[in-house]
């Protein structure tokens, strides 16, 4: 600490002759960069304590009226970081208290002094002064951060009875800092159950972390925390607590009303694909009316379009049904079910348009049932719509529809291809977004429902086509 660069030392004096001999014994430490300066009265000692001159300050304690007592205890008053070390003239035991007492850093006896005991006495107080220097700006910084924290943060004893606590916790508790010290934390605590955990956890000494529970304040407003706490070893008999209380009642407002948005879009989105289902047997109604021939003529053929119609009225009835049972909780009810039970159910709702469309179908599936996790009634759906728009995307009376079921090695694949049109490569991206159509009356729902349910159901989907050659789209399941 005494090599390197120079360190200036006051002797404050009102003897010279004392002055000289002190800074003889200075001048003998070998390797030390030592400036030795001499204040002879109380008056300018002060001034240069206040503007922090020196970095080392030998005081006396007879100061003509004053006292070398004095001038450290105003010194310490102004703040000062710089070491005082108080000269006496003889051995006072009491003064030496008083002194350390007031925030000397060190006494010294002048009838004592020698080169070697200056040094030690210099080393120490630069050294003890650096690390108080240091003590108090991490000092400082933490209470910065104790007193800046949004957080409540707080100290308390065994029983949760504050003893310190920062600005946030009376905004939190609504009371003034110096009424909550005279409160526990469990009297803030809403939930009987919530208190006697909290009350459980401490007993075990156990460190805490975010333990939630709802806080009254004054007003009696109830906020929705996350408190966690630590245990502190001291000198008492028990440890203290260091606790923080983490306000999350914005934050839970805010995920409810999320929750509640997300549950109005699920539902708009739900009705959305209902009326897009409902959409599908009134085209087979309107293709079957157009179809309808003259009363008197062809008897038969106008009772299968009759015949048409009606199922396809029954299906409407059905898909309204659902659409009213939205205002109960929706939830998928998964049973083990046949692929091909689903898929067959799928193609005989599409039978009315695959009949209307003169369209061939092949199915290939394995002989043993391959069962998997489903919502037969919205698995079904998906299906349909598939096989719907494989459909429209053929001409009439030249359509060949292929569904297959396809082992995989840790699932199952399901397959239903077309020889229609096609889909131009630059729509493929889009394809399962809601509202992208290329169909001129379409509204672009069919297959985003088909994506959305197909991924309730943990499965994948993707499409596979050429222009005027037609497209698959495929179905992957795991096990």
């Amino acid at each position: 600490m005494l090599k390197g660069n120079q360190i200036r030392i006051a002797v404050v004096d009102d003897d010279e002759d004392d002055f000289f001999i002190i800074k003889e014994y200075i001048q003998e430490i070998q390797g030390a960069n030592l400036l030795v300066d001499w204040l002879k009265d109380y008056r300018s000692a002060l001034e240069k304590i206040r503007g922090q001159a020196y970095e080392l300050y030998f005081v006396d304690y007879r100061l003509g009226n004053e006292t070398g007592l004095d001038l450290l205890q105003e010194a310490m008053a102004m703040h000062c970081d710089q070491p005082i070390v108080l000269l006496t003239g003889k051995g006072n035991k009491a003064i030496d208290i008083k002194a350390m007492q007031s925030g000397a850093t060190d006494y010294l006896a002048k009838s004592e002094l020698n080169a070697e005991k200056l040094e030690r006495c210099i080393r120490y107080s630069l050294d003890r002064a650096e690390s108080l220097r240091e003590l108090k700006q991490r000092e400082n910084k933490y209470r910065n951060l104790f007193e800046g924290s949004k957080d409540t943060v707080f100290i308390a004893d065994k029983d949760l009875f504050f003893t310190e606590c920062n600005h946030a916790a009376s905004l939190l508790f609504g009371l003034e800092n110096a009424e909550l010290l005279h409160h526990s934390l469990l009297e803030f605590v809403k939930e009987d159950a919530q208190k006697k955990r909290l009350s459980d956890l401490l007993e075990k000494e156990a460190n805490i972390n975010d333990f939630e529970l709802q806080i009254v304040d004054e007003t009696g407003d109830v906020k929705r925390c996350l408190l966690s706490v630590s245990f502190q070893k001291d000198s008492h008999p028990y440890h203290s607590i260091h606790g923080i209380i983490h306000d999350i009642t914005n934050i839970k407002k805010a995920e409810q009303a999320n929750v509640q948005a997300q549950k109005l879009a699920a539902n708009e989105r739900l009705i959305r694909i209902l009326a897009h289902e409902i959409r599908n047997p009134l085209n087979n109604i309107t293709l079957a009316v157009d179809q309808l021939p003259t009363p008197g003529e062809d008897e038969e053929k106008q009772k299968n379009l009759v015949g048409i119609v009606q199922r396809n009225c029954i299906r409407i009835n059905k898909i309204i049904t659902e659409l009213l049972d939205l205002t109960k909780p929706l939830e998928l009810r998964f049973e083990k079910y046949p692929l091909q039970e689903i898929l067959d159910e799928s193609l005989a709702l599409a039978t009315d348009r695959i009949n209307l469309h003169h369209v061939k179908v092949k199915k290939n599936y394995p002989d043993s049932p391959v069962e998997i996790e489903a919502d037969k009634s919205k698995l079904t759906i998906a299906f349909t719509n598939l096989v719907i728009n494989a459909i429209e995307a053929m001409e009439r009376d030249k359509g060949e529809l292929a569904v297959s079921i396809s082992p995989l090695q840790n699932g199952y694949s399901v397959s239903i291809r077309d020889n229609g049109k096609g889909i131009p490569e630059e729509h493929l991206p889009r394809l399962f977004e809601p509202f992208f159509t290329s169909k001129k009356n379409g509204v672009g729902l069919g297959l985003a429902a088909c994506h959305s349910i197909i991924e309730s159901h943990k499965g994948t989907i993707h499409v596979e086509s050429s222009v005027n050659k037609g497209s698959t789209f495929i179905v992957h399941f795991g096990k």
